[in-house]
């Protein structure tokens, strides 16, 4: 019988944990390095195309997480329209005069059971003096993109 790979295998909790422990960054973390100093090395050759990229990266993506990218790309260009699409970290990311604002961490890029929604702290959605700045994914209703446009309209002041 194969061994269970799911990220909720115990296995895996203790792969995690271990590296976490040690101080030492998991498989899914380098290679998110790696893909942050290729676009940073992209854009300082002038190479980078900034769209293309996030789309290429949205193709990539396992059927539910490529279902919530597209749908949310289609909302930042619909609600946002100024700001660029990008990567980051191998991240869908939308940047605002040349920050990141926001950004997909989709659930499989580290093995998660949702994925993220996230704001930098360039957004404008501060609310006192503590507030979300992320918020987890599992599927886009009607709903959940009503209020992720009010959250874009907001981020962007």
């Amino acid at each position: 019988m194969p061994k269970n790979t799911s990220p909720s295998s115990s296995s895996a909790r203790a792969r995690a944990k271990k590296s976490s422990d040690t101080g030492a960054f998991t498989r899914e973390e380098r290679a998110a390095m790696k893909e942050r100093a290729d676009e940073t090395r992209a854009s300082r050759e002038g190479k980078a195309n900034g769209e293309r990229a996030l789309l290429e990266k949205i193709a990539e993506l396992p059927e539910d997480d490529r279902q919530i990218a597209e749908r949310l790309h289609a909302l930042v260009k619909d609600v946002a329209p100024d700001l660029a699409p990008r990567t980051w970290y191998g991240m869908p990311a939308y940047e605002k005069d040349g920050k990141v604002l926001c950004f997909l961490q989709a659930a499989s890029k580290f093995k998660t059971r949702y994925a993220t929604l996230g704001f930098s702290d360039q957004a404008a959605l501060d609310d006192g003096v503590m507030w979300p700045t992320s918020f987890a994914v599992t599927k886009l209703t009607p709903a959940v993109e009503r209020e992720i446009k009010t959250l874009l309209r907001r981020a962007i002041g």
